[in-house]
């Protein structure tokens, strides 16, 4: 049957509508997959890729920059993923870059994040590799979750075991909560302790007052703490150190001389003891005062003697010269 020239426009608008879906569609997923953009390549080295796929999205602090174009497996620890970038990026990221795995929220694929470094480096060259950071896989996860719940457990039975003897008054916290009198007692106990620290307290007080008191300067001991004073009076017991060695050398000697005076030793005794020896004493100088007297008598005589007149006057003009001078 010959179709109708409706029917070819039809066809033909169909086949013009489904290449221009086509075409749209493959530009849309060639964007995302950053096939049509000006990109490069960096590479990361993982031990594991926790289910990475070629073509999940790379993102650099939350922004999507390109995709996953490899994934090769290098030996049994290390896997190399290949990642397309876009190259207007390469200038934001540094060589101290991390790269770590993630899901692209709770349930969605796995994406490669890149963790900005210090900002001290210099910019990725295309072909650069930067470091990963490997991510703790659900295993782990579930097998430390799984030890929790295992000690959690323990720990409940043991608890239950304590409280169950708590409650029977077994131990010291059982017969605490549970014997009237213990409770009296500890009471009783902690209200002479609260006394006791009271009066600890005011002593503490009093006797902290004392010592300000004992460092003022109004007291002996404030005054003895002065450095002045102390020397002052080490210099005055020094002293009293020496004069008493002294004192005792002359006490010493005045109780030899006293011995002396007893046995009859020494001048001082006839003087003291001899009546017949403080008379001859008394009549020599009575005998000495009148011989000086006679003496002054005979020097006048001589003075007026014609024989000795002129040589006592040439003693006066000698004498009257010296003055003036």
């Amino acid at each position: 049957m010959e179709k109708t020239t409706t029917q070819k426009i039809r066809l033909g608008l169909f086949v013009i509508i489904g290449l221009l879906i086509f075409i749209l569609a493959t530009y849309l997923i060639g964007d995302k997959q950053k096939m049509f953009g000006n990109t490069s390549h960096l590479e990361t080295i993982f031990s594991n890729v926790n289910g990475l796929q070629i073509g999940n999205n790379v993102r650099y602090s939350g922004v999507n920059v390109g995709t996953v174009r490899a994934i090769e497996m290098i030996n049994d620890t290390n896997i190399k993923v290949d990642m397309i970038i876009d190259k207007t990026i390469f200038k934001h990221i540094k060589k101290d870059a991390v790269a770590t795995i993630g899901s692209d929220g709770l349930v969605g694929s796995m994406i490669i994040n890149i963790l900005p470094g210090k900002g001290t480096q210099t910019p990725v060259e295309p072909g650069d590799e930067i470091s990963s950071l490997n991510r703790v896989s659900t295993d782990d996860l579930l097998k430390t979750l799984s030890k929790t719940n295992n000690n959690a457990a323990h720990l409940t039975e043991n608890l239950l075991t304590i409280t169950e003897e708590i409650n029977q008054g077994k131990g010291t916290l059982g017969l605490l909560l549970n014997d009237a009198e213990i409770a009296r007692d500890l009471k009783e106990t902690m209200n002479y302790l609260k006394i006791s620290g009271r009066e600890t307290s005011n002593a503490t007080k009093n006797l902290n007052n004392l010592l300000e008191a004992l460092n003022s300067n109004n007291n002996v001991i404030g005054v003895l703490k002065d450095t002045a004073v102390a020397n002052s009076i080490k210099k005055i017991v020094n002293n009293l150190d020496t004069s008493s060695v002294e004192i005792s050398k002359v006490v010493t000697n005045l109780n030899k001389t006293i011995l002396n005076i007893k046995d009859g030793k020494g001048a001082l005794n006839y003087l003291s003891n001899d009546p017949n020896l403080v008379r001859k004493i008394d009549s020599t100088m009575t005998n000495v005062n009148q011989s000086s007297a006679k003496l002054n008598e005979n020097l006048e005589a001589l003075k007026h003697n014609f024989l000795f007149r002129g040589y006592f006057r040439k003693l006066e003009r000698e004498k009257i010269k010296a003055k003036k001078k």
